[in-house]
């Protein structure tokens, strides 16, 4: 057969599709503008960090050494007073109706119980927030114990000293942790909908049976449907990059063709998933819905929020085959890392072989439909 017939059909249905998709200026917001707006929203809401969480203070004790515990506790900025008595009701009814998610309660004697080395502090959390409330729990022990070391000014040596040092994410930006995360559930989604609509569009507007008796394979009738999507969703993959830098200066120490490279082989591996929906659909209605059941499952089982370490050892296995497990590792380690392709050859690995499985399976089941 002509290799450079078979080159120019397939030259030709890209250029169909990408036509299709420029002509709809619904379809061009979809694809360029709605993942920039996803990740700004994204980047902005999906955060773990404490700042001024909202407390109640029941000081009982009322002297320099409360008022002083009080002072420093807010002073730190992770917590923000809403209101404050000497009746411990209050502070219950304040979390108990969501106005305080922090209770700190002081008892009477505490300046007295200092200086004898026995003072107590009391602080509730609102665990219905179990994450909020972990870190604020850590964030208030140490502001705590601080104060107390520095109150009783303890100058002889102690046997253990404790140096902490945070690598690659110094501060422990939980946004430079997951800006880079949410570009890979942007492109799922983005592929996903796109590819999964790609065939049974065709098949609703009954164009499909004109492509099977066209000199086009169904090899070259895939890569045709493929290729203009990949295309359009690696534009989307550079423009959401230099937004990460540019807007949220998420600190970049990789190599931009490892992420790059990276990038081709996640939609390769989304697209094929995107078309081996789209043959088992028969509406459009049908293809977006069957889109939703892969989505969510393949974002909680990606590592994004929840470690994969701390799921049970049936579904850490079953991580192996998501893809957007591996390309974020890959993401989050070229970004804050600066690793390269020698620490991150397993990643790719599985992404390849991901990818060609399921572009394998969708051409195996298109030969099926259009038989």
């Amino acid at each position: 057969m002509n290799l450079t017939g078979r080159w120019e059909r397939v030259g030709e249905l890209v250029r169909k599709e990408l036509l299709e998709v420029f002509r709809d200026p619904r379809l061009v917001r979809m694809v360029l503008v709605a993942p920039v707006l996803q990740l700004l929203v994204f980047g902005y809401a999906v955060s773990t960090d404490v700042h001024r969480t909202s407390t109640y203070v029941v000081d009982q004790d009322n002297t320099q050494a409360s008022r002083d515990l009080t002072a420093t506790f807010f002073a730190s900025g992770y917590f923000r007073e809403i209101g404050a008595s000497n009746r411990p009701r209050d502070l219950v009814e304040a979390v108990d109706h969501g106005r305080a998610l922090v209770g700190l309660e002081i008892p009477r004697g505490f300046a007295k119980d200092v200086t004898n080395d026995a003072a107590q502090v009391q602080v509730i959390f609102d665990g219905t927030s179990s994450n909020t409330a972990t870190i604020a729990m850590g964030y208030s022990e140490r502001i705590i114990e601080n104060w107390a070391q520095r109150r009783l000014d303890v100058s002889f040596p102690t046997p253990v000293e404790l140096r902490e040092r945070a690598w690659f994410n110094p501060a422990l930006s939980s946004r430079d942790y997951n800006v880079p995360a949410v570009m890979g559930n942007v492109l799922l989604v983005l592929c996903l909908m796109l590819t999964s609509l790609a065939v049974v569009r065709e098949r609703e507007l009954g164009t499909l049976e004109q492509l099977m008796v066209s000199p086009l394979t169904p090899g070259e009738l895939i890569i045709g449907k493929t290729v203009p999507f990949a295309l359009l969703c690696l534009a989307d993959l550079i423009l959401i990059v230099i937004v990460s830098l540019a807007w949220f200066q998420v600190p970049f120490r990789g190599n931009f063709l490892l992420l790059f490279l990276a990038g081709v082989l996640y939609l390769v591996s989304t697209l094929g998933l995107g078309l081996l929906i789209s043959t088992f659909s028969n509406t459009q209605q049908e293809a977006v819905l069957t889109s939703f059941l892969f989505i969510m499952p393949l974002m909680l089982l990606s590592g994004m929020m929840f470690p994969i370490t701390s799921m049970p050892i049936g579904f850490q296995w079953l991580t192996l085959a998501n893809p957007v497990r591996h390309f974020l590792e890959i993401v989050r380690a070229v970004f804050l890392k600066g690793s390269g392709f020698n620490s991150l050859w397993r990643q790719f690995l599985a992404l390849t072989l991901i990818g060609a499985s399921l572009l394998a399976l969708a051409t195996r089941r298109f030969h099926k439909v259009a038989a």
